[in-house]
């Protein structure tokens, strides 16, 4: 996967630099080379030997070190891999890079490289949240630097919230993104996923079966060939993928507008089981049983998010529509295809007795102006995997 490929990494002094031990792992195992660098307050959380036993090279520490300045200079090495890496990147190391320092090996070698660089923050959640670190943050894409998270969750000072480094699962499929190109580089491609829950009161909604497995495969599938993947999921099942661009919504609502949110795309293919209805009159309590009988619910229809999308004044190249049908699948498919405005539509027979939804299989025709296209039945990730593919032979 990255054979060949070769990747500094800079460790910066932070309670997450364990993590970078796994990263190394990680990256060796997909055959990256790796070269470590590490600031002087890195080797405070993993020591240098550690280091060094994973990534099977010496540690780069001291920028007047004699030795290493003799057999590589700090500038040829600067660019002698393919990408950098901050991992974790302090609040400290985000104001160095910010502000174009270069007071020691770390900060020397951000400064003088030409290669592309991508940071993995991590820190307190109230550091993160400071205007001084939003600041920098904001002038370091600026500068066209690539961020990973920071995810949120339980952090070792005690407090909770956004600060916690991006897992190496996530960190390496993001590099990888970076390093392998394919045939959807350069593209971006909007993926809608998962069901929709429309609110009743506040512990009841509708609902349907609905894992979520095929949209998340899919958006897999185009990180894979190269695309940058806006990820739109309702409450799934199963979670996301790394190294895409992730947006959680709960109603039809709330999906619509993350979609249009994220236009302009070169497609968009709405795999999400979107609820058709919402109760209108829903109750911000919940609901007792009382002698005056069931309650009576109001219901409004939800906005078509396909051909709102496929209509739009800055509608994708190629917009595709899933059919999920329980009878005359091809012919329900082809109807809601003209009615929609899409150009494909993906559809597929959910009727109990064939165990696709909530399943690992699946079994699509695939609908388009030349006509229909019967695929076998295939595990999620080939059907995914193939229609990435048509999907990358339409953009070209």
């Amino acid at each position: 996967m990255l054979a060949g490929k070769r990747v500094t990494l800079i460790i910066g002094g932070g309670i997450a630099a364990y993590k970078c031990l796994d990263l190394i792992r990680q990256l060796r195992r997909a055959g990256a080379m790796v070269t470590p660098v590490m600031t002087r307050a890195a080797s405070e959380f993993v020591t240098p030997l550690s280091v060094a036993a994973l990534a099977g090279m010496q540690v780069y520490q001291h920028l007047f070190d004699l030795k290493d300045e003799a057999e590589m200079g700090h500038i040829q090495l600067s660019r002698l891999s393919d990408l950098l890496v901050v991992a974790p990147a302090t609040a400290d190391l985000m104001a160095k890079m910010a502000q174009g320092h270069a007071d020691d090996l770390a900060t020397t070698l951000l400064m003088a490289t030409d290669k592309p660089v991508l940071i993995a923050p991590a820190m307190n959640v109230r550091m993160w949240e400071h205007p001084a670190t939003q600041r920098n943050l904001a002038q370091l894409q600026a500068d066209g630097i690539a961020i990973i998270g920071p995810d949120s969750g339980d952090m070792a000072c005690g407090e909770y919230g956004p600060g916690r480094m991006a897992e190496p699962e996530a960190i390496l499929a993001t590099i990888t993104k970076h390093l392998t190109s394919g045939p959807l580089s350069g593209k971006r491609i909007l993926v809608t996923s998962g069901p929709t829950h429309e609110p009743i009161d506040p512990v009841r909604y509708i609902a349907n079966r609905s894992s979520g497995a095929q949209g998340t495969a899919l958006a897999r599938a185009l990180r894979d060939l190269g695309a940058d993947v806006i990820f739109v999921t309702g409450p799934a099942n199963v979670p996301p993928p790394d190294g895409v661009t992730v947006h959680r919504v709960e109603t039809a609502r709330e999906m619509l507008a993350a979609t249009e949110a994220a236009l302009p795309v070169d497609a968009a293919i709405f795999a999400a089981a979107v609820a058709d209805w919402r109760v209108e009159n829903n109750f911000t309590q919940k609901m007792k049983k009382t002698t005056q009988g069931i309650p009576a619910l109001k219901f409004s229809e939800n906005p078509d998010i396909l051909a709102t999308i496929a209509a739009h004044p800055r509608r994708p190249r190629l917009v595709i529509g899933f059919a999920a049908e329980t009878e005359t699948v091809v012919a329900h498919a082809q109807a809601k295809r003209a009615r929609k405005g899409c150009d494909w539509i993906v559809a597929n027979d959910v009727s109990a007795a064939t165990g696709i939804m909530g399943g690992t299989e699946n079994a699509v025709h695939l609908i388009s102006e030349e006509g229909v296209e019967d695929w076998p039945r295939l595990p999620k990730a080939d059907v995914a995997r193939r229609l990435a593919q048509r999907i990358a032979e339409a953009l070209a």
